[in-house]
């Protein structure tokens, strides 16, 4: 008997390449879980890629008050998306892997009905990722804001940009570098990994910053407290914008200061019992 009685399904978006192998996994999964006594939910863009009429579909927005869990099939960017769509909702999240990595959705799509059987049946991990809060001030008034489950990028165009740094009202630095990001945890194998910064394991109340390719060698990543607020203020710029977990891009200008601290909401992400973070890092890794 499952844990969870209403369960929805969403799938990326596949690239042509994909259509037809993608599909087939998305309708064997569908199969598998309507053998089961639980109520299935397609996301709507996911029934139009499958076809599969004999079941109720919403859009992404209205998803989350209706299930009890969403299964994910794509890549970390799929988690991502669907994380801060369902935020509000409180949903657990489970991501089956169809992506190049796999930190967030990390099940293997050869045994997905193994793992996904295991989580239904209550045998699983529930492991809660905190989000960050971004807003974008201008002239004293708030004209951007957004969460993020892995990191905000403040990024320059051709030329460097100089930012200023703050914690808790604090001054920190200037910098001129090509940018920054501010990381949770779980966003520490994500960009701010490929530009130098440290992994933080994701049950840390901890938030990351990373300068990229800054002009002084001494900038270094450093990480600070969970509860902490940051504050960056662009001193100088021909063109930056703000990048919210890869996928949103806010266009920035010289009167812009940027605030973030930790969301009061988090995402669950529900693993097999068997899973370990460290043996996950190892495989995705390539450690020894």
């Amino acid at each position: 008997m499952s844990k969870f009685n209403k369960i929805a399904v969403i799938g990326k978006y596949p690239s042509f390449e994909e259509v037809g192998d993608f599909h087939s996994q998305l309708i064997q999964l569908v199969g598998h879980l309507s053998n089961k006594n639980v109520e299935l939910i397609i996301e709507e863009k996911t029934q139009q890629q499958i076809n599969l009429d004999q079941f109720k579909s919403l859009p992404l927005k209205d998803i989350g008050p209706q299930v009890d869990v969403a299964i994910i099939v794509g890549g970390d960017g799929t988690m991502l998306g669907v994380a801060r769509s369902l935020v509000d909702s409180q949903i657990p999240l489970i991501g089956v892997n169809r992506g190049r990595f796999g930190f967030l959705a990390d099940l293997n799509i050869n045994t997905m009905f193994a793992n996904i059987d295991m989580i239904l049946d209550g045998d699983y991990i529930r492991d809660d990722r905190m989000l960050i809060d971004t807003r974008i001030i201008r002239s004293d008034k708030v004209i951007y804001k957004s969460q993020s489950l892995n990191d905000v990028v403040i990024k320059s165009g051709l030329k460097l940009i100089e930012l200023e740094v703050t914690i808790d009202d604090r001054f920190v630095h200037t910098q001129r570098s090509d940018g920054i990001i501010v990381s949770t945890p779980t966003g520490t194998t994500a960009y701010a990994l490929s530009a130098g910064g440290p992994i933080l394991h994701p049950n840390l109340d901890a938030i990351s910053i990373v300068p990229i390719n800054p002009h002084t060698l001494s900038n270094r990543p450093i990480a600070v407290s969970g509860n902490s607020k940051i504050v960056i203020k662009i001193i100088h710029i021909d063109e930056a914008y703000a990048s919210i977990d890869g996928q949103i891009k806010f266009p920035l200008d010289l009167r812009d200061r940027i605030e973030i601290q930790k969301a009061k909401q988090s995402i669950s992400i529900l693993h097999p019992n068997n899973y370990c973070y460290f043996e996950m890092l190892r495989n995705k890794l390539n450690w020894g």
